[in-house]
């Protein structure tokens, strides 16, 4: 009901996207949302591979995949989340744990296809954490997912697909994070929860990108 009467009141740039889905069009999938489901609410986004649901529901890059291909097929734009975990960093193996994460998520897919998607970079660690990656470092995360991305489908689609950053995106670092050349917006959770902040934090994102232009921010 809430995604309906979402979508029912989103118009213009402001569009709707449902928090996960299921990739078989029907069947017994108890709890789960089709597909079909989001196609009859006008829903043309979905987010796919969030951190919660790797870890809490055991979704895979395999399952990130099956779910990326159900949603291009019905017209819907996946934004595939990637990230590495605290303990993955520490180790040193934040590049090699993207990169694993984008190659086999998007397995399959065309350029043409991975040229239309959006992809969140959102280092677990810094999830409503208050932990922030440095912008920095950020960015270079996400010029690391645009060269994974052109390596295997070209620099054409490198160059088109959108990349987002998540994990404890506010007012005072948002600036800092979108000025990042391979950062085209953010993709913001608990920071979204109080009005003002949230409006303030909209305010400094649409400055900033209008300021990047070409790139659109992607909230």
């Amino acid at each position: 009901a809430g995604l309906q009467q979402a979508a029912q009141q989103a118009g213009g740039s402001l569009q709707v996207a449902a928090q996960n889905m299921e990739s078989p069009n029907e069947g017994a999938y108890t709890g789960e949302v089709s597909p079909l489901q989001l196609k009859d609410l006008n829903i043309g986004m979905v987010v796919l591979g969030h951190s919660e649901r790797r870890a809490y529901y055991n979704e895979t890059d395999a399952t990130i995949n099956l779910k990326t291909k159900s949603a291009l097929s019905h017209g819907i734009l996946p934004i595939v989340c990637v990230g590495e975990t605290l303990e993955e960093r520490n180790a040193g193996v934040t590049d090699a744990v993207v990169q694993t994460q984008i190659l086999a998520s998007l397995r399959g897919l065309t350029p043409e296809q991975v040229a239309s998607l959006v992809i969140a970079y959102e280092p677990v660690w810094a999830i409503g954490t208050g932990k922030v990656c440095d912008a920095t470092e950020a960015n270079r995360v996400c010029a690391w997912i645009r060269q994974t991305i052109a390596s295997e489908y070209g620099a054409s689609s490198a160059e088109a697909v959108r990349i987002l950053y998540g994990g404890s995106m506010k007012p005072d670092n948002a600036e800092s994070l979108l000025s990042g050349s391979d950062i085209d917006g953010g993709f913001i959770g608990g920071a979204s929860l109080d009005a003002d902040s949230y409006r303030q934090l909209l305010r400094i994102a649409t400055e900033t990108m209008k300021r990047l232009q070409p790139i659109a921010c992607g909230l």
